[in-house]
């Protein structure tokens, strides 16, 4: 079970950070997009600063869950080293599961969150700000499934093994 966890979670990982990848790339461009109009070519393009900040939104949300399965998140982990291993191992599960819970949380208010968009317009591209409103429950969605997956993978052995390869 932790084998097909570690593997489902590394080929997911693999085609989130392709995707934050090219967001990122778009993002770039864009950016020299309005930076090229703005100084050389004056066409005065009113939707590059929009863009560069819903391409950026949506990079940083999905990035959460590659962070998640590198273990690369947020942890107390120089506190939680100087815990006995049986007990340390049963803090990590409890702050997987509370983690899972809040992203539970996010998605299902992020849901309601992202329809709400469907009726604001995005004035610059005369669309509606749904498409860029559901980063929230998509992201939330993904570190949900990689904390599961991580959970089974590591099985709150994480820092035991970070602390036996850096020795």
């Amino acid at each position: 079970m932790k084998t097909l966890a570690e593997g489902i979670s590394r080929r997911l990982n693999r085609a989130i950070e392709a995707i934050v990848a090219l967001l990122m790339l778009a993002l770039v461009i864009d950016v020299w997009i309005g930076v090229i109009d703005r100084y050389w070519f004056h066409w005065q393009l009113p939707w590059p600063e929009t863009l560069a900040r819903y391409l950026m939104i949506w990079a940083a949300m999905l990035a959460v869950s590659s962070g998640i399965a590198r273990r690369e998140h947020i942890g107390l982990t120089s506190f939680l080293m100087t815990l006995p291993a049986w007990f340390r191992r049963a803090v990590l599960i409890v702050i997987d599961l509370l983690a899972i819970a809040l992203f539970f949380y996010v998605f299902w208010f992020g849901i309601s969150f992202a329809q709400s968009g469907a009726t604001r317009q995005a004035m610059i591209f005369g669309a509606t700000l749904e498409p860029f409103f559901w980063a929230i429950p998509t992201s939330a969605f993904l570190a949900i499934v990689q904390l599961a997956l991580v959970l089974v993978r590591d099985q709150g052995l994480q820092l035991d093994q970070a602390a036996e390869a850096s020795a």
